[in-house]
């Protein structure tokens, strides 16, 4: 076939489809890095990108293993007929998991190898997705290509976070590229740029029987945004409040016809909302500690992703003065709108009265949507829309891509560095959890069959490759299988195991160990990141709590010991824990090392 030929060609999707493989890349250096450290000693672990992407393995790998929606991998409490389980974070977000996890099912791939798959479909599809978007607006293929890579690339760099930290000497190298966190938001991130695309197909098109596919295919993403991940279809929601003002407020033509189809989308997205209501109204006690719901009416305008909405504003207002922008075409209103998104994001509780986190609109989604924003007016401002020729236009966009495409690799080089030790310390460890799973095909019920995992490490990550429970990690208590007594309970378990005392947890709460801190007091007080309002632990408290836990070690007894039963015990080599009081109520036989862990058989002693 002729090159001229080609329609894809002529479309220029094959910019859409370099971009989508530029991203590929940048999702699989993870694991590429894994498989060159490893040197040809890989097990087939995944390597992580965010350290919270073991609690998202763990229920992915659940799913895949046919447990129910309701379930929780770190306690084996999954829902039954005689004991339901309540909803939690994960089962009330449960669209995103599965769709990775019945094609993985399906395919007989393990939730490692899905979990990898996953982040280089999401990363490709993401931003060809964003390249059709920007060369819509701007009638440049060029600008798609150069404005997918600017956002999809420095989305980190947006959101004030990433390798610029270490770079510039003010903080670390972290987060990795965040919109790739698996599997959310990764999954459902382009899913909300295809929802902007329709709503834009939607706007631009008259004929009703494409504008009833495209008002569908909108609804259709905004109920998967809904199921999958809080914090994007809460930006799609603000978003098409947004649109739907700046139409009725400028009036551009057709606007009557076009906020009667965003009528008819916004009364189609009512049902999901509804559903998703009623999910929420039977959710654990626990998920409110999770997630730190603030009363507050406080503007937050301290954010970079508000510095580009401003930004993005002074830039669309001085074209319009300049007669750059044309203020009532569909492209400048729909770039318009995404400009303020992000003001509105960080500042809907002056109206409200109520914030969540908003650190979460700040690295995963509002960062991006402000950088999209600066894309199109940038692009507007500069460029009219519809030109397709001219050298120096083109120069400048190969410039952008490739500048773009360089810091995606230095952002690579700069965050991905930060796990290396932790994903070969996880990967070494897989054949201790390929033991795990040989023993768990001998027990009736391996899901409820727990482990004592002395690392914080293995804990964490066990369940992703392994059947059995634990009796505490870092992540357990996101799950609705414990109460939040319940889940402090097991780490006193945890901590009297190792028959560490009220004194060594006072003095390690006073010194700001954060795992402490976590287990007993909640995410909110060791980092101010998550909450306004977080305030630090007072002396007070951290007696208090000590206090607590020195009640408990005086009154354990053989009832504590047996809930959970212990099951194994796994050691880290050369680890030289006291396991004194662990052996009070439990005969500890080592069974093999493997994976540079010792498995202990445990057997509870009759202590009458």
């Amino acid at each position: 076939m002729v090159r001229g030929d080609s329609s894809i060609w002529r479309a220029g999707w094959h910019f859409g489809l370099v971009a989508g493989l530029f991203l590929a890349v940048f999702s699989a250096y993870p694991q590429l890095k894994l498989l060159y450290n490893e040197g040809g000693e890989w097990n087939g672990h995944y390597a992580y990108n965010d350290i919270d992407e073991v609690a998202y393995a763990s229920y992915l790998k659940a799913l895949i293993d046919g447990r129910p929606r309701r379930n929780d991998p770190y306690t084996g409490r999954d829902d039954t007929p005689g004991k339901p389980q309540p909803e939690s974070l994960f089962s009330v977000q449960f669209a995103a998991p599965y769709a990775v996890a019945v094609p993985a099912r399906a395919l007989g791939i393990s939730a490692p190898t899905a979990m990898t798959a996953a982040g280089i479909i999401a990363a490709f599809l993401s931003a060809f997705l964003c390249f059709l978007l920007i060369r819509e607006i701007t009638g440049s293929r060029w600008a798609g290509l150069a404005g997918s890579l600017i956002v999809l690339c420095g989305g980190a760099l947006a959101a004030g976070e990433g390798a610029i930290g270490e770079i510039l000497g003010t903080g670390f190298s972290y987060p990795y590229f965040p919109f790739l966190r698996r599997y959310v938001p990764a999954v459902p991130f382009p899913a909300f740029i295809g929802l902007l695309l329709c709503v834009l197909y939607l706007l631009r098109t008259k004929a009703p029987g494409r504008r009833a596919v495209y008002c569908a295919a909108a609804a259709g993403a905004f109920s998967f945004l809904v199921f999958s991940y809080f914090y994007i279809w809460t930006t799609a929601a603000a978003w098409l409040a947004c649109l739907g003002l700046v139409w009725i407020v400028f009036r551009p033509e057709g606007w009557r016809r076009d906020v009667l189809g965003l009528v008819i989308l916004g009364v189609s997205c009512i049902i999901p909302l509804a559903a998703y209501a009623m999910m929420l109204a039977g959710r654990a006690e626990s998920l409110d500690q999770v997630q730190l719901l603030v009363h507050t009416r406080s503007p937050d305008l301290w954010r970079f992703p508000i510095y580009i909405s401003f930004a993005s504003l002074v830039i669309y207002l001085a074209g319009v003065a300049a007669r750059r922008i044309e203020p009532r075409r569909t492209a400048s209103l729909f770039t318009l709108s995404l400009c303020v998104v992000p003001i509105v994001l960080f500042n809907q509780q002056i109206v409200t009265g109520r914030s969540l986190q908003p650190i979460h609109y700040q690295v995963f989604i509002g960062n991006y949507v402000a950088a999209l924003a600066l894309v199109l007016t940038g692009f507007l401002f500069f460029g009219r829309s519809g030109v397709q020729t001219g050298y120096l236009r083109k120069a400048v966009c190969a410039s952008l891509a490739t500048i773009a495409a360089v810091w995606g690799f230095i952002e690579c080089h700069y965050t991905v560095r930060v796990l290396d030790e932790a994903n070969l310390i996880r990967d070494r460890q897989v054949p201790a959890a390929e033991r795990l799973v040989e023993y768990g095909k001998k027990t009736p019920d391996p899901h409820r069959t727990t482990i004592f995992s002395i690392s914080n490490l293995h804990a964490d990550d066990s369940p992703t490759l392994a059947p059995q429970s634990v009796l505490w990690s870092r992540h357990q208590h996101v799950f609705a299988g414990l109460t939040w007594q319940e889940s402090k309970e097991r780490y006193y378990r945890y901590l009297y195991y190792q028959s560490l005392d009220q004194n060594w947890l006072k003095n390690r709460l006073r010194n700001g160990d954060f795992v402490s801190m976590i287990a007993l007091f909640g995410w909110g007080r060791h980092s101010d990141r998550l909450s306004s309002q977080a305030k630090p632990l007072t002396e007070t408290e951290i007696a208090e709590e000590a206090a607590r836990y020195g009640e408990f070690i005086e009154g354990f007894g053989k009832e504590d010991a047996a809930d959970p039963l212990l099951s194994y015990a796994v050691i880290p080599d050369g680890w030289d824990p006291d396991l004194t009081n662990l052996r009070r109520w439990y005969a500890l036989e080592e069974m093999e090392r493997a994976g540079g862990l010792a498995i202990y058989k445990l057997s509870l002693l009759d202590t009458r």
